[in-house]
């Protein structure tokens, strides 16, 4: 199993925090989703097929800036 860490801007509220849960169960191989709301990042523990790529275009086209250091 893979972990990706995600810092992101523009996780305002739950809702958005249930947005991009919802977004990213329907990533093929995504097996835990979380998303800290206080420290703007998102956690993503996945298998193949996924992967790293597709998970984060999926945060981007749900509208949310991944910040890159």
């Amino acid at each position: 199993m893979y972990t990706m860490l995600c810092s992101v801007s523009g996780i305002p509220n739950k809702e958005s925090k249930t947005q991009i849960k919802n977004a990213l169960d329907k990533i093929e191989g995504v097996q835990e989703i979380g998303v800290n709301l206080r420290t703007s990042t998102i956690k993503v523990d996945y298998n193949e097929p996924a992967s790293a790529t597709q998970i984060k275009d999926c945060i981007e086209k749900s509208g949310f800036k991944i910040v890159y250091e």
